[in-house]
């Protein structure tokens, strides 16, 4: 049998000592399946983060087990899990996280410059991606000059252009009004469905969670809930520049 994508098993995360000491996460286990759309939500203060920043290879467990393909995460060097994230994962922010004063295409480029790769091929990837969320012929443009629907589109272009095997987005509707959190939504739906990349979204939002096939709920560094979602928002309003604006 393959094994899964993504598995914690008796996850912990302790933050400070004795009087200080915080349990962020108190034992959670968790599974991810290649292709799947998954919402993580709950309050502040949940959880939901620290677990985020942890399958992020942003952080470590404090005792638990992580594995990615198998392989056991919370083992490897710094070093490792940095390759780890440049080559499997993408990361998606509240805040867009763009440079001010560089283009579209040098945003997304960024990944693939800290990876190595050739001028050529960064400019050629960073194209494709760009064109894949909609936003060809934009990519002389400065955030400045975006708005914001079309800033989390570079974002997500960003996440991309390394052909990662999970996107992990972090609210990634939270700064936008209510079309354009459909349209973002709509293309990692897209990118989920199209492209079978795992996508793993924290969500405030129920009817952004709603386009998920599960919901993970924490509460007080557990999880409450793991469910499927049995009616997943299957459409959004269509990938178009003209309505970025």
């Amino acid at each position: 049998m393959t094994a899964p994508l993504i598995e914690l098993e008796g996850v912990t995360k302790r933050y400070g000592e004795g009087a200080t000491e915080l349990m962020a996460l108190k034992g959670i286990s968790l599974v991810i399946e290649p292709g799947e759309l998954v919402a993580i939500m709950g309050p502040s203060g949940s959880g939901k983060s620290t677990a985020m920043n942890i399958l992020g290879c942003l952080d470590t467990p404090t005792a638990g087990q992580y594995r990615f393909k198998g392989a056991r995460v919370e083992a490897l060097s710094r070093d490792d899990r940095a390759r780890l994230r440049r080559q499997y994962l993408g990361f998606v922010f509240q805040g867009f996280n763009l440079l001010a004063r560089t283009s579209a295409q040098e945003n997304v480029e960024l990944p693939l410059l800290y990876r190595g790769d050739s001028a050529s091929q960064r400019r050629s990837a960073a194209t494709q991606a760009l064109a894949a969320v909609g936003l060809a012929g934009w990519e002389r443009h400065t955030p400045a000059q975006l708005s914001g629907g079309q800033q989390q589109r570079v974002a997500i272009a960003r996440a991309i252009v390394t052909e990662p095997a999970v996107v992990l987005a972090d609210e990634p509707t939270g700064n936008l009004d209510s079309q354009r959190s459909h349209e973002i939504m709509g293309l990692l739906l897209a990118l989920n469905r199209d492209h079978g990349i795992t996508v793993l979204m924290v969500t405030h939002e129920p009817d952004m969670a709603a386009y998920a096939h599960r919901m993970v709920h924490f509460l007080d560094g557990r999880i409450a809930r793991d469910e499927p979602n049995p009616h997943p928002t299957l459409q959004a309003p269509a990938v178009s520049p003209g309505a970025m604006a």
